[in-house]
């Protein structure tokens, strides 16, 4: 049990029904955190981590109003815990394909699959960010965004939409940060690079010969990431984009 000198600390997390953000939800309960998460989809059966659905919210990122219905229930949620979120992780992210899974370029993505990734990659985030300003302020807390290796290099997988998406969301950081440090909030992203989870495409293994460390990330990895830049270690850490990518760039 915490004390109401060491209150316990809550994170705010999209995009948590696989992969990156299952990891992330384990590492964080692992410590102690109560994990708020958000998908579109229900609460899981068989679910690897132990918080129950009363700490999950089914959301349509890609609806503002559904958005703003979520961000009022959060409010209500953190009641009993001061008022305060001490993370925010926008960690949802969408990559559609065309037929066959073949990659959606600049030419060929439909508009519709521009606007919808927008809203899910994009503007969700700095729509959670604003709606809970005050909580984020309260804790003096930590936005997270991530973004991918995808936003500052042509992908041979990752279609124009979502590589564009993230470029936007690295920007968005920059700006984020300068307009949240005031308020003792600080805003970073980590990009990740090539990660073992679902949402690889064949061939991606061709991709690890690039890789100077020779292999795929893990989501383990990333999460350890996430956790540094939303605790102590990381105090005067903001508007970077930490790189997890086992040197891809270099």
């Amino acid at each position: 049990m915490t004390s109401s000198n060491n209150p316990r600390r809550v994170m705010l997390l999209t995009g948590a029904s696989r992969g990156i953000g299952h990891a992330t939800v384990k590492r964080f309960s692992a410590a102690g955190w109560r994990v708020i998460t958000c998908s579109r989809h229900g609460f899981p059966e068989n679910c690897p981590w132990e918080m129950g659905p009363e700490d999950h919210l089914q959301v349509d990122l890609a609806d503002p109003q559904d958005t703003l219905r979520a961000i009022a229930e959060v409010k209500g949620r953190l009641d009993n815990e001061g008022g305060c979120l001490h993370a925010l992780v926008n960690n949802a992210g969408i990559s559609p394909k065309a037929a066959g899974g073949a990659r959606l370029s600049a030419l060929n993505t439909p508009y519709e699959d521009w606007i919808h990734v927008f809203h899910v990659n994009f503007f969700a985030s700095i729509i959670l960010a604003r709606g809970l300003v005050d909580e984020l302020t309260r804790a003096r807390g930590s936005i997270v965004n991530v973004t991918s290796i995808a936003g500052s290099r042509v992908h041979p997988f990752a279609g124009a939409a979502y590589s564009t998406s993230k470029a936007a969301l690295a920007a968005l950081t920059r700006e984020m940060a300068a307009d949240f440090g005031p308020l003792g909030v600080r805003v970073n992203a980590i990009s990740p690079g090539e990660i073992d989870t679902s949402i690889l495409s064949p061939g991606t293994e061709k991709l690890v010969e690039q890789i100077p460390l020779r292999r795929l990330g893990t989501p383990d990895e990333v999460a350890k990431a996430i956790y540094f830049l939303c605790t102590e270690a990381s105090s005067y850490v903001s508007g970077a984009e930490l790189h997890i990518n086992g040197g891809q760039h270099v």
